[in-house]
């Protein structure tokens, strides 16, 4: 009987053909530092059409710690990954991008800091390499979600860091279809450790951080972990009424005084127009993101399809996951009929 403790590094890929390769090269070069530990590397792909799935068949032929997950259709950078991590059963969960912009070299820092207790290991990003306007959008975003949010937020963390079991376990029973991960992680609360690291150059393929994906990220983290704005849409109503009542007792008072002279005209009245209006549609873009996500955890639609998995059948995680799933479909049914 296998009494080591099993280490999950789970990562999810799209068109990444050229990465994967080394991606596996440096996490078994990392793992070969702690021999007292079994490790799985499981990889899954949003269905990748460079030929990603070709050369993670290659290398799980050939090394059996290498699973993946191949979903039917492209589930989005969020629900993917987050997917896979549910399923990892390992004793602790590494999740990490398979683009190399997250350097499997601080999976050791990660191991040691879980050793000394920390059942929370997350990297935080310092340096980069982003130009322009960016990273001041960026800095301006943190310093908003940290400053609105209903509990502490990390700048600069994005999801790479080491998972214990229980926070995993944590994960499945919250059963959130579309989360904000690294807000989630806060959310649970137990005590991390935060390790400090540049964030490298990518070398091959492209970046798949694109303007929508970053304003879906930073939507979803605002209105998950806040009821700020809806506060905000109250107060800013109650500001308007009164600036507008206000406004309206001046131009009365100055047409009493000046009838003949005062001329109002239009133009204060479009603007005014404008501006309220503008602000309206703000106001139910954010009210709409809200309900959005209310439908969203209401349909309850599967947060990803498989369409195969690759080498579950060849070591310890295809038994644990079978035994993950039939105790999860228990429970259901246990609950489902009373007993």
């Amino acid at each position: 009987m296998n009494d080591k403790k099993l280490i999950t590094i789970v990562a999810g890929c799209y068109n990444e053909r050229d990465n994967i390769a080394e991606l596996h090269g440096r996490i078994t070069a990392a793992m070969l530092q702690f021999p007292q530990y079994d490790y799985e590397i499981l990889l899954i792909d949003n269905a990748s059409t460079d030929g990603t799935i070709d050369v993670i068949r290659a290398i799980a032929a050939r090394d059996p710690r290498l699973k993946a997950i191949v979903n039917v259709r492209n589930f989005g950078h969020i629900r993917s990954p987050y997917y896979a991590l549910l399923q990892a059963t390992g004793d602790a969960v590494i999740g990490m991008a398979s683009d190399l912009e997250d350097p499997p070299e601080l999976i050791p820092e990660f191991i040691r800091k879980w050793e000394d207790g920390f059942r929370i290991a997350i990297a935080v990003r310092q340096k980069h390499e982003e130009r322009g306007l960016m990273p001041w959008i960026r800095k301006g975003y943190y310093s908003l979600i940290t400053c609105i949010s209903d509990v502490e937020q990390v700048p600069n963390f994005t999801g790479f860091g080491l998972y214990d079991r229980a926070v995993v376990d944590i994960l499945r029973d919250i059963e959130d279809p579309y989360p904000y991960f690294r807000g989630l992680i806060c959310e649970i609360g137990y005590a991390r450790a935060e390790i400090p690291f540049d964030k490298p150059v990518r070398k091959h393929g492209f970046s798949k951080g694109t303007l929508p994906v970053y304003l879906d990220n930073a939507l979803l983290g605002i209105v998950s972990h806040s009821k700020a704005p809806l506060r905000l849409a109250t107060v800013m109503g109650v500001a308007m009424s009164a600036l507008s009542f206000l406004t309206g007792l001046y131009y009365f008072a100055r047409k009493l005084v000046d009838w003949d002279q005062f001329q109002m005209g239009v133009a204060p009245l479009a603007v005014a127009l404008f501006f309220f209006l503008g602000i309206l549609f703000l106001l139910l873009g954010l009210l709409g993101e809200y309900v959005g996500l209310l439908v969203t955890h209401t349909v309850r639609r599967p947060i990803v399809v498989e369409k195969e998995r690759i080498n579950f059948d060849r070591g310890r995680l295809a038994v644990q996951l079978s035994a993950v799933t039939d105790k999860k479909s228990a429970s259901r049914e246990a609950r489902f009929t009373g007993t």
